[in-house]
């Protein structure tokens, strides 16, 4: 290396050592610009990921098995709808959605009792939808609610059913931990087997607004209209215990 050249690596190196790689390296956290945008500016723990035709599947029943939605919520939601499809032959009471808070653990909930019924819980209310028995088959259902009359819809395969209201006034707390496949007695625990869910969900999708039925059949498909907080197509979220990401 001549006289000149000698300051100028010198420099070079220092400018490396000082500014760091730029690549962007495996593993590594910072903004990720996947995230959905929306006035509740989630932010994801882990990059989400366009899940397409995959299925979540929990193979048995488990106190401890589920998937966390790692998207944070910022700001309490006076109005939202909660989408989802699901496939198992469970005849027993399971959980597929659960929305929980420190204050309240069944601030939002998506809950089956048995076949043919569904339970929307809101703030530790709830409502119950009956349906026809689709024992062997998929069912896709969207639950809203709006705070200001307290209205919720409900669609069963993208089929409205009558409107029913709960909790008017109410507003849906945060911070939130958002859970599938079990029913969320505490903060982020406690669980209980006998309410897993054994089977599978996809299409999973939330909105801090209502839908229209147009826009329910669209999440149906997977063809969401309307920005969600997450969705299927972008998911943020963390499998805990035996649960698998499958196509």
């Amino acid at each position: 290396m001549d006289g000149a050249m000698g300051p100028l690596w010198l420099c070079l190196l220092i400018l490396t050592a000082l500014l760091g790689p730029t690549a962007p390296q495996a593993g590594g956290g910072g903004t990720n610009p996947e995230c959905w945008r929306s006035p509740l500016s989630p932010t994801c723990d882990s990059p989400p990921a366009d899940l397409g035709s995959s299925v979540f599947v929990f193979p048995r029943e488990s106190q401890s098995a589920h998937v966390q939605v790692t998207a944070k919520l910022e700001k309490p939601l006076n109005n939202f709808t909660v989408c989802l499809k699901s496939y198992t032959d469970l005849t027993r009471p399971y959980s597929l959605f659960s929305y929980a808070t420190r204050k309240q653990s069944n601030e939002i909930l998506l809950f089956k009792p048995k076949p043919g019924q569904y339970e929307f819980h809101v703030g530790n209310q709830f409502l119950s939808f009956r349906v026809p028995e689709t024992l062997g088959e998929a069912e896709h259902v969207c639950a809203s609610w709006e705070s200001s009359t307290g209205i919720v819809r409900f669609w069963f395969n993208g089929k409205p059913w009558p409107r029913k209201g709960l909790q008017k006034g109410y507003t849906v707390g945060v911070p939130a931990s958002i859970v599938l496949g079990q029913d969320q007695d505490s903060f982020r625990g406690g669980f209980d087997a006998k309410q897993s869910f054994v089977g599978e969900i996809s299409s999973v999708y939330m909105w801090d607004m209502g839908l229209s039925t147009m826009e329910a059949v669209s999440a149906l498909y997977d063809t969401p209209e309307q920005t969600p907080l997450f969705g299927w197509n972008n998911f943020p979220y963390k499998i805990v215990g035996e649960v698998y990401l499958k196509p």
